[in-house]
């Protein structure tokens, strides 16, 4: 079952939107109508607010504990995780960014030999 872990909110990074598209600029580069652009972490400032696992589990010194009792520093094969988003704007309404998802799939072993990953 989906367990919630943490809720951080942009209004706690220290850097707004507007100071860091100013800080990627000033140098010359240049941004257009369809960039994507990412903040990084988003994370507050009390526990249950923190966007990592490294943050959460304080670098593995302290477990999460899942409500079935299982117990994460980090995230493990298999482990699904889901970002979800949303807005409130001025007016109160709340838009929904919609959800990313993905899997902890197992490291591929590597063949010792030959150095790399098998194709």
């Amino acid at each position: 079952d989906a367990v919630v872990i943490s809720r951080a909110g942009f209004t706690d990074m220290y850097w707004t939107i507007a100071q860091m598209v100013a800080h990627v600029t000033a140098n010359g580069a240049h941004l257009r109508r369809g960039d994507l652009y990412a903040s990084g972490t988003v994370s507050g400032t009390e526990p249950g607010t923190y966007g990592s696992m490294m943050e959460l589990s304080w670098g593995g010194r302290d477990p999460v504990t899942l409500p079935n009792g299982e117990q994460r520093t980090f995230l493990e094969d298999g482990d699904e995780v889901v970002l979800t988003g949303t807005t409130t704007l001025r007016d109160g309404t709340t838009i929904g960014w919609g959800e990313v998802a993905g899997t902890v799939a197992p490291a591929l072993e590597l063949d010792t030999a030959e150095g790399v990953a098998p194709a």
